[in-house]
């Protein structure tokens, strides 16, 4: 479908886009396997990029350079590759990118052209070439394929433990172990596969696709707060390129909006109704994911990565700079665009994600609702956003246009 006149004035994070990146959640893995719950591309792409981070920062600490925006952009595309050619078995994948990957990348390109063409900053030209040009983000392609086979291997031990003896199986096992021993030279590899501290990290977050959003009602596509994560994460992304933010605020954005639910795998999804319930209660909940972040996620990382994290999860909607050597929050979008979109000043677009989230949100209710699966969470919901960011611009971003884009039912119009 067409978008209208107004939609297709948004850059960066245009409606076509939206709709591509959320076939993610629609395609389902392992489809040949006998599985306890549904595993979708959409949390595999998130635990992947989870453990993409891990294994960068381990490299980075070992001296080894990494590209951040080529790693997060690497991802981004990635995944949209996936999306266009969906959820082939692997040997057939491999064979086919072996004898017509050209041929298949640029059909690819093509498929998304659309979407693609309307973002800002090169985006497009470097998809191209991560996709083929060999010596392009060589040590940041290589980090996101190790975290692919963990990723693999996370869902796969889920499988194999409940059905061992189906046909074929220990050779899949045998080709995924053999994955990840080529990528041993790797620090983080070896990490995660001792089995200890970072591996419950991965493991923890990991579990966060078991959780399911608006859980009070039935939807389709299911999303799962792993998943959603990885959306807002993107979404923020592709509105900080349209603002022109420097790396490091490209970087603290990607990173800060995929952990920016990661408490939840402590305390569940608490929703906004609830903590509005009662005065001081978001405030009493907030203390105690801190506690809980101090006590149960922050070990099992190294503590040079507390700061870091900590800096991401807490206060995680606030706009936030470091300036004269401390952390200042409450500052303008505009301010952040301006004096401190610098590199040395470490900022995080809080009400960029927040933004983000709430579109997330609304994009999820309204697809079921499209879908003909629908209840009064879902329409009170999709039209208390509408109304929210009605006419609404942030830092130059028209998030108004983007909700007027698609009608109640889900649908670009």
């Amino acid at each position: 479908m067409q978008s209208t006149d107004r939609a297709a004035r948004i850059t960066s994070l245009n409606p076509n886009l939206i709709e591509r990146i959320y076939e993610c959640a629609s395609i389902r893995r392992w489809n040949d396997q006998v599985r306890p719950v549904e595993f979708t591309e959409l949390d595999k792409q998130a635990h992947k990029m989870i453990i993409a981070w891990v294994l960068g920062r381990f490299e980075a600490e070992s001296g080894a350079p990494v590209d951040w925006i080529r790693l997060i952009e690497g991802g981004i595309f990635e995944m949209l590759h996936r999306i266009v050619l969906t959820d082939i078995k692997p040997p057939v994948f491999h064979k086919m990118m072996h004898e017509k990957g050209p041929e298949l990348n640029a059909w690819v390109l093509h498929n998304l052209e659309a979407a693609i063409t309307p973002v800002r900053g090169g985006f497009g030209e470097r998809f191209a070439r991560h996709l083929g040009d060999s010596a392009y983000a060589r040590r940041e392609k290589r980090l996101l394929r190790a975290a692919h086979y963990l990723a693999t291997q996370w869902e796969f031990t889920i499988l194999f433990k409940m059905c061992p003896f189906v046909y074929g199986i220990d050779r899949i096992k045998d080709d995924i172990e053999g994955q990840i021993e080529d990528h041993y030279d790797l620090v983080g590899v070896q990490k995660i596969s001792l089995g200890r501290k970072t591996a419950g990290f991965v493991d923890l977050c990991g579990q966060l696709r078991f959780q399911r959003r608006w859980s009070q009602s039935p939807r389709i596509p299911e999303t799962s707060v792993l998943g959603h994560m990885l959306i807002v994460a993107i979404f923020t992304y592709l509105c900080l390129l349209e603002l022109g933010a420097c790396e490091r605020r490209l970087y603290n954005g990607f990173w800060a909006a995929l952990f920016h639910d990661l408490p939840e795998v402590l305390t569940r999804d608490i929703t906004s109704p609830v903590k509005a319930a009662v005065e001081g209660l978001e405030q009493i909940i907030k203390e105690y994911e801190h506690i809980q972040m101090e006590e149960r996620l922050l070990p099992l990382v190294p503590r040079d990565w507390h700061g870091e994290l900590s800096y991401f999860v807490e206060n995680e909607f606030a706009n936030r700079a470091v300036v004269d050597g401390e952390v200042r929050a409450g500052l303008t979008v505009e301010a952040l665009c301006s004096e401190h979109n610098h590199d040395a000043a470490n900022a995080v677009d809080g009400e960029i994600i927040r933004c983000c989230d709430h579109l997330a949100a609304f994009i999820e209710a309204s697809l079921s609702i499209g879908h003909g699966i629908t209840s009064k969470h879902l329409t009170e919901g999709v039209e208390r956003l509408r109304q929210r960011y009605r006419g609404r611009r942030v830092g130059g971003i028209d998030f108004g246009a983007l909700y007027e884009a698609f009608d109640p039912a889900g649908r670009l119009v």
